[in-house]
This record gives C-alpha cells, structure tokens and sequence, in this order.
C-alpha cells in the first residue's frame, strides 16, 4: 500500500503542530519572568489570527487524514487512482485555505469591536472570547457568530471523522484477523490525536459564550500539550523507533 501521501499530510499536520504551539508558548514562557505582563494590541489580533488559521488547518488536516485511511482501508485497490498526487495536494492546499478563511472571519469579527478601560484580558493569549469580554458594546450577534464559525467546524470535522471510522471498524468485521490488526494499528494513533485534539476544542468553541474555572487548563492542553504529543504518537508507530525502545528497556 503506497503510504506516502499519508506521510506527506503527516508533514503538513507536523509543520502545523510547530506553529500552533509557538503561537502562544514563547509569549507565555516570558510572562514568567515579567511582573507586568503586557502585549500590544497589534501583536494580540496578529496571535488570534495565527492561532485560529493554524488551529483550523490542523483540523481540516486532521478530516483528511481520515478520509485517506478511509481509501486505504475500505477501497485498497483504488487507493492509489483515488488518492493521486494531485488529489492529495488539492486537500491539503483547501485546509490551508480553509483555516486562512475561517481566521480572516475570526479577526475581522474581533478587530470592528470598540475597546476601551484597563483592556486586562482574563486569560494567557489573545483568543475571541476573552476579547468579547472587553468590548464596550453588546457583543451577542458577534458572539453567535464566532461560536457558529469555530463551533460549526469543529462539530462537521469531528462528525466526519466519526463516520469515516465507523465505516472502517463495520468493514473489518469481514476481514481477518491480522488484516483487522494492522488496519486499527494504522488507525488507533490518529484516532489518538483526534481524541486529544477534538476534545478540548468542542468544550471550549461548542458552547455559549460562558467562563469556567477549567477554561485555562483545557486551552493549555490542546494548545501546547496536544502539539507535543502528537509527534510522539506517531513516532511510537515507527518500528525502528520501537525496536530502540526495546534495546534501551532490556538495559
């Protein structure tokens, strides 16, 4: 089976880690060490940009991810004419398009907004919500859409996801049992991410526009852990990987 166009949206997903995690990493390692710690309001939209275009391009990569160990899965003997290069590529270039869009929505909803007072924002970076907070205007039309923009994407990648996994576990139920071994070790660290990735994101962009307690904790999760473990769950696929793992624990 020809896995090299997995491998290269593996590339893309790997690049988009990095990003997303030194969106927000760098700024808050500093605030470690400052007693004041400020950020100007064009650096705040220019994190809320990347942020929101890096966060939604991993999840389209992520969707797309899916839909080719669908192909791989179900349709072997087509993967490689369904799955060309072009085809591969052209996915890849809509979930970098389709971040920038749902980024440039994101920002031109919170930068119209009049902002006035102390403009103390109750969190670790520049995020719509927070930002809400400190508009001196109703911000209930632009909260809707903000949660229909973020919360909408999230629910229709994660609904795709879901489906496309349902299908392949119903069609390893004809299969053997090695062949059902080695399609959910294909699977089960993508299905992994996905967990650690969707999860935080639905409860923080799925629900109205109300602060809680867990917020902080479940923002540092999926925008500086979830980047770091995404690299090691899928390096612990990598059989040379595992063989030095084997070698090191016998010592």
């Amino acid at each position: 089976m020809d896995q090299c166009r997995t491998g290269s949206v593996s590339c893309y997903l790997s690049f988009a880690d990095i990003c997303y995690s030194s969106v927000t990493a760098p700024k808050l390692i500093a605030d470690f060490f400052l007693e004041r710690k400020t950020i100007s309001f064009d650096g705040c939209i220019a994190q809320l940009f990347v942020f929101h275009f890096v966060g939604c391009t991993e999840s389209f990569l992520l969707t797309v991810m899916a839909y080719d160990r669908y192909i791989a899965i179900c349709k072997p003997l087509h993967y490689t004419t369904i799955m060309t290069g072009c085809v591969c590529g052209s996915l890849v270039m809509a979930s970098w398009v389709g971040g920038f869009v749902h980024s440039i929505v994101q920002t031109l909803l919170t930068i119209q907004l009049p902002f006035c007072g102390r403009n103390e924002i109750d969190h670790y970076f520049c995020d719509v919500q927070p930002l809400l907070k400190l508009a001196c205007t109703d911000t209930y039309l632009v909260g809707v859409m903000v949660i229909a923009n973020s919360g909408m994407i999230c629910l229709t990648c994660f609904v795709v996801l879901v489906v496309s996994y349902v299908i392949i576990l119903v069609s390893l139920r004809t299969r053997s049992s090695e062949s059902r071994r080695k399609a959910l070790s294909t699977c089960a660290s993508h299905i992994a991410v996905v967990i650690i990735f969707f999860g935080p994101c639905t409860f923080m962009y799925l629900r109205p526009s109300t602060t809680f307690s867990e917020d902080k904790m479940v923002t540092v999760f999926y925008t500086i852990l979830t980047p770091m473990l995404n690299p090691l769950i899928y390096t612990l696929r990598n059989e040379e990987v595992k063989n030095a793992m084997r070698k090191l624990g016998s010592r």
